[in-house]
């Protein structure tokens, strides 16, 4: 009886969730911005998430002039599709309305490279990768272990060193990815504007004025007080209420 009752009340729940996305889609679809944030919402408050559910959510914000809401869940959206071209481009238009001009400094050298290859896919498409080449290097064992021609072996046996060579490099790069998204910590800045101080105290000397919309990140925590740093690689402490972690 116990298990029924689950069962329905998982089935009631994903109802619910794709309720209510399909109505906040009509709404946004007929310019009721405000009113598909509010079934998003829903869907959200429910603890069901998707890309796709922050990027409508993000576009909804954005609609309605909210910036630092729509910069938020673009963010979101990304964690879960980091290569959403979609979600990137609505990103980038949500930024231009932002006041702090806040340069990127670009990583160079070999750290550089070897982002560039493990951000191709989330950690979790690096995991699925490794499970296709262990797969294959089965496979290529066993037609090394039957095969009674000699061509035929020494095939088997070389797909066998390919197979296990790219094996390693998708473990290493999935633990790589997982390390780098643990240790990542993007935050958004709410407040309309604050001050990122050289201390966390409110005494302190003030490093750079910030406005809403602006993405920093999380470096640690002290009482009320986080440090975070800027895109620039400016360090400072912000009070912790100014600021929303995006995951």
């Amino acid at each position: 009886m116990k298990n029924i009752f689950y069962i329905v009340l998982l089935t009631s729940q994903f109802f619910f969730a794709q309720t209510g996305f399909e109505t906040g889609n009509d709404l946004y679809q007929k310019a009721k911005y405000q009113e598909a944030l509010n079934a998003y919402e829903s869907v959200v408050s429910g603890h069901q998430e998707s890309a796709e559910l922050y990027y409508n959510v993000g576009n909804c914000y954005y609609k309605l002039n909210k910036v630092a809401p729509a910069i938020y869940n673009y963010e979101k959206a990304l964690v879960l599709k980091p290569n959403n071209k979609d979600v990137q481009n609505n990103l980038r238009f949500a930024q231009k309305r932002t006041i702090d001009e806040i340069k990127v400094i670009p990583k160079v050298g070999f750290a550089k490279l070897l982002r560039d290859f493990t951000g191709i896919y989330h950690y979790n498409t690096w995991g699925w990768i490794a499970i296709a080449f262990s797969v294959l290097f089965l496979l290529s064992f066993i037609g090394y272990y039957f095969s009674q021609l000699t061509v035929v072996k020494r095939i088997f046996f070389f797909s066998m060193f390919l197979v296990i060579v790219l094996l390693l490099i998708s473990v290493a790069a999935a633990i790589f990815e997982k390390d780098h998204f643990d240790n990542e910590k993007p935050a958004i800045v709410f407040a309309e504007m604050t001050d990122v101080r050289s201390e966390p105290q409110k005494m302190a000397s003030t490093v750079v004025v910030l406005h809403e919309g602006t993405k920093v990140f999380v470096e640690e925590a002290v009482q009320g007080w986080k440090k975070v740093q800027l895109t620039d690689g400016t360090e400072g402490w912000i009070e912790s209420n100014a600021i929303k972690e995006v995951k």
